[in-house]
């Protein structure tokens, strides 16, 4: 165990940060499974809760392999990485749009992990692609017209196929690369170019939609719903989902009802995943609440001085490429929960039960880690590259 620790290396003050959410998250999500053992009857809450410390444990064990990865090698890796999560998005919307009245277009099988979400990974791999551009162009003029293939084509194609089966977090990418953009030196015309043609082609979409109601799922009628209730606050069962939430957190108070002594996680649905905030606020109060949101936002201030001793300008990028979207995303799901937010879906990073989610943000902590390090983040300007390693190849020339 000593010898473990002594190989752990980048940012300490991060490695804290997320070894006290997941620590955290065992008694949430215990105490929030019973929902899916008594009211569903799915299992035991034991069984949920030794599942989730697997998923978790696999989840650091991704976070430590990653983080050993110098920085540079992502340059590579997102070139790579790239076609083939275009090809499994592909492959996921073509599943159709249900399988016994679940979205079957968000989810692939994959023998010995089970569920596999796609777009997960896309999200983070966009990022790192985007961080990869932004650093090749950076101190260059370029056109919009340049720009076209190489960068938004790629944005374009990802976003198209996550879309039709999962809004939000489709929205998420789109706003986190354009930040992403902005933050990288892209010429702000050139975004608000990109955000009029990402307006017009969701249009094109909702009226194709419409217009041809059998080739698509029922989800832009959903999205319509949601929004349209969340305003006009009309009885749905979105409404009934917020209305337990804001039970749970009212009932909470400021201390709380104590450790597995929520009443609502019997009567909301997702209580152990886009919801378990609401559960934490009842069970540990304001207090508690106000606890995780500080330290999501002490993750977001270690990510920010992580990106701004990085002595590249790819380190800079890529940890905020994939750090911003965590923060964001937990932020969106607190805010959901409070009903500031109309429902996401979206789930509380390391906190949630869940498995892809959770293994694609211990890869962007990974990935955070690896340029904290200082071994990794020193310039490789200068530096000749081993013409028998293709990923020195593709990162030191791309």
């Amino acid at each position: 165990m000593l010898s473990f620790l002594k190989n752990i290396q980048g940012d300490k003050a991060i490695w804290a940060v997320v070894a006290l959410l997941a620590l955290f998250s065992f008694l949430p999500v215990y105490s929030a499974s019973s929902n899916l053992v008594y009211v569903i009857g799915n299992g035991t809450t034991m069984g949920h809760l030794v599942k989730h410390a697997m998923l978790l444990i696999l989840g650091f064990g991704i976070i430590y392999g990653v983080h050993k990865i110098p920085t540079h090698y992502f340059k590579g890796l997102s070139l790579i990485a790239m076609p083939i999560v275009v090809i499994l998005l592909m492959y996921t919307l073509a599943q159709g749009s249900t399988i016994e009245g679940a979205n079957a277009s968000r989810w692939i099988s994959v023998p010995l992990v089970g569920s596999f979400q796609p777009s997960n990974l896309a999200a983070v791999v966009l990022m790192i692609y985007v961080a990869r551009y932004l650093t090749k162009i950076k101190d260059k003029t370029i056109t919009f017209k340049e720009s076209i293939i190489p960068l938004w084509i790629p944005v374009f194609l990802v976003i198209i196929l996550i879309l039709p089966a999962n809004f939000s977090t489709a929205g998420i990418i789109f706003s986190m690369v354009l930040l992403l953009a902005f933050i990288g030196g892209y010429p702000l015309k050139y975004l608000l170019a990109i955000v009029g043609i990402g307006i017009l082609a969701f249009i094109m979409f909702v009226l194709a939609a419409k217009a041809m109601p059998d080739k698509f799922s029922n989800r832009v009628d959903t999205w319509e719903n949601r929004w349209e209730n969340y305003w006009n606050g009309e009885d749905t069962e979105a409404d009934y989902q917020i209305e337990k939430a804001k039970i749970a957190i009212a009932t909470g108070g400021i201390a709380g009802k104590g450790a597995g002594k929520s009443v609502q996680k019997n009567f909301l649905p997702q209580s152990e995943s886009d919801f378990i905030y609401a559960i934490i606020i009842e069970e540990y109060g304001l207090i508690g609440g106000f606890t995780i949101m500080f330290f999501y936002l002490l993750l977001l201030f270690r990510i920010v001085v992580v990106a701004n001793g990085s002595k590249t300008i790819f380190g800079k990028l890529l940890v905020l490429g994939v750090g911003l979207p965590i923060v964001f995303q937990a932020l969106i799901n607190m805010s959901v929960a409070v009903e500031l937010f109309p429902v996401t879906g979206q789930n509380l990073p390391l906190i949630s039960r869940g498995g892809t989610s959770s293994w694609m943000t211990c890869l962007a902590i990974g990935i955070i880690l690896s340029a904290s390090n200082k071994k990794f983040g020193k310039s490789k300007a200068g530096k000749k590259v081993n013409e028998n390693n293709p990923l020195e190849i593709l990162s030191g020339q791309l």
